[in-house]
């Protein structure tokens, strides 16, 4: 399913919005799909889904809807979780999750693998990524649970 078809299916993300995501071309390394997991690490899922709902750590809902409904307040700025994960393959999850300012240079998603280019990081946090190797595939692992 292509982005422009989840309009329909994602009402609390305008048109407008989707239309700007749409309209930035993606780099030749945007296009790349991140096939092996990070160094080499299995996830686990029952992690991934407590990262997700992590509002201190990953952030993921304070954006984003998901399926956690213990979890009552999650955001509605970017599309809801479950169908990203069934519109996207574990290593376009991966790419995203690790800079997703490849895909759109406008992004307010942080790049939770990378610690090059950045701006505006405090000294101590300088060089350090927001989430481990271990704990992005521990989430991709909880994503993809989440495809039917």
């Amino acid at each position: 399913m292509g982005l422009q078809h989840l309009i329909c299916y994602i009402p609390h993300v305008s048109s407008i919005f989707l239309g700007l995501l749409l309209s930035f071309p993606l780099s030749a390394l945007a296009q790349q799909e991140m096939t092996q997991p990070l160094q080499g690490l299995i996830g686990q899922a029952d992690r991934g889904r407590a990262l997700v709902s992590n509002k201190q750590k990953s952030l993921c809902l304070l954006c984003h809807q998901g399926p956690i409904p213990e979890d009552r307040f999650q955001g509605n700025l970017a599309p809801d979780l479950s169908l990203i994960a069934q519109r996207l393959n574990a290593a376009q999850l991966r790419a995203r999750i690790v800079d997703a300012s490849q895909f759109n240079p406008q992004t307010i998603m942080p790049s939770y693998y990378r610690t090059e280019g950045l701006t505006r990081v405090l000294q101590s946090f300088k060089g350090q990524t927001i989430l481990t190797a271990q704990e992005i595939e521990d989430v991709i692992a909880f994503l993809e649970t989440l495809k039917p």
